[in-house]
C-alpha cells in the first residue's frame, strides 16, 4: 500500500528528509479530507476536485498508488458531472489514506528525529 522507493531517492535516503515528507503527508491528507468532505456537503465540486488534484503528488511521494488512483477518479468525475459516484469514490479514497496514515506512522519511526 506504501512504497517508499521514490521518496527515498528524492530525499537521497536522508532520514530527517524522509521524516519531514512523510510527516507532511501525516500533515496534510487530514486536512485534505475534511476539505473535501465540507465540499463534498457544500456541492462545490470545482473545490473538491482540485483539493484532490492537490492531494496527488505527495500519494507519488509517498508511494500510495492506489489513493492516487481513486483521486483520478475523483477529478475525472467532477469533469464529467457525474456527481452522484464522488461521494462514494471519496469515502473510498479516505480509507485508503488512513490505512496508509498508519503504516506512514509506523515508519516515521525508522527515521531519527
Amino acid at each position: 500500500m506504501v512504497d517508499l522507493t521514490y521518496l527515498t531517492k528524492f530525499a537521497k535516503n536522508n532520514p530527517q528528509k524522509m521524516r519531514r515528507y512523510i510527516s507532511l503527508y501525516l500533515e496534510a491528507a487530514p486536512s485534505a479530507f475534511e476539505a473535501m468532505n465540507r465540499h463534498l456537503n457544500d456541492g462545490d465540486w470545482e473545490q473538491l476536485r482540485i483539493q484532490a488534484h492537490s492531494l496527488k503528488p505527495l500519494t507519488d511521494l509517498m508511494g500510495i498508488n492506489s489513493l492516487k488512483d481513486e483521486l483520478i477518479k475523483i477529478e475525472d468525475a467532477v469533469k464529467k458531472q457525474q456527481f452522484s459516484s464522488v461521494e462514494n469514490l471519496l469515502n473510498t479514497s479516505h480509507t485508503i489514506s488512513i490505512a496508509a496514515e498508519e503504516i506512514l506512522k509506523e515508519m516515521l519511526n525508522q527515521y531519527p528525529s
